[in-house]
């Protein structure tokens, strides 16, 4: 009876192929649900088939921003209690036919979310061929941001160059060393990426926010990509397209660059300098 079980655990853990990545943050406010529909976008950019899933129970944000809120019939809470299949509740992206959105609930509780219920649905997005699953997780470290986690192979901790969000983001970097199922069997842990948004050079200059270097000495893990605070982010956002579809912004640019990274592909670190002033800036100021 002890060996099918475990051979029943072996089998579960076969079906989960897909490579699971987890956008968290100590902080909210930071670019999590941007960052999740720009990542999901990028993977399914280069020919990888994607699912992203909204794990904020009660908020409901990321179909927002990947411009598909009015196609929201069934989401996660229900297939999770078995009120929907999976495929009623994915829906296809109209800009890329492999990439997949699975919305989260607007009305129920977090608590309807369980453990049990996201690792079934995990494992069906894995059977059906998903080369990667997102995460997008709530702020902090309740119940909807460790499921977020629990399961992941990658975190993507997004942090914005300044004190109190790199304080936050430590903790949850303590959390995936040590409460998620990787952390549990010893499989070597969830491979960690720190994803700097909102920077600005002529700030990190003054002294106003912190560089790259910095946050990467407190935190001790390396920067995947660094996003530089811009208008097109917003605006993008309340147009319903993912920023990394602006191929004019640096911050698409930027996007573009860091799932490129994860990808495997090396490319250099772009938008970490202030500007130059030019002679007329210099001498009257601007």
């Amino acid at each position: 009876m002890a060996e099918q079980k475990t051979l029943e655990k072996h089998i579960r853990r076969c079906a989960l192929s897909a490579e699971i990545i987890v956008v968290t943050s100590g902080k909210g406010g930071v670019g999590k649900t941007t960052t999740s529909a720009s990542l999901a976008t990028g993977l399914a950019m280069s020919g990888k088939k994607v699912a992203v899933i909204d794990f904020d129970v009660g908020l409901r944000n990321l179909d927002l921003i990947m411009g598909c809120e009015r196609r929201v019939v069934y989401d996660f809470v229900n297939v999770i209690q078995g009120e929907a299949a999976i495929k009623q509740a994915l829906i296809k992206d109209k800009r890329h036919e492999n990439l997949y959105v699975l919305a989260a609930s607007q009305t129920r509780d977090k608590d309807a979310l369980t453990q049990e219920g996201v690792e079934k649905v995990l494992e069906e997005l894995g059977k059906d061929g998903f080369d990667y699953i997102v995460c997008d997780s709530p702020a902090g470290i309740e119940k909807g941001a460790h499921l977020a986690m629990y399961f992941a192979d990658h975190a993507m901790v997004v942090v914005n160059p300044e004190v109190s969000s790199v304080r936050d983001s430590d903790r949850i970097l303590g959390l995936l060393a040590s409460k998620t199922r990787r952390a549990e069997r010893g499989d070597g842990g969830v491979t960690q990426h720190l994803l700097l948004t909102r920077y600005n050079p002529s700030r990190v200059e003054q002294g106003e926010m912190l560089s790259v270097k910095d946050v990467e000495e407190i935190l001790g893990i390396n920067v995947v990509g660094v996003i530089p605070e811009s208008e097109n982010v917003l605006a993008a956002s309340n147009s319903g397209v993912p920023v990394i579809l602006d191929e004019n912004s640096h911050a698409g640019q930027a996007y573009r660059d860091t799932v490129a990274r994860l990808l495997g592909e090396s490319r250099p670190m772009r938008f970490l300098d202030a500007p130059k002033k030019g002679f007329f800036q210099r001498v009257f100021g601007g």
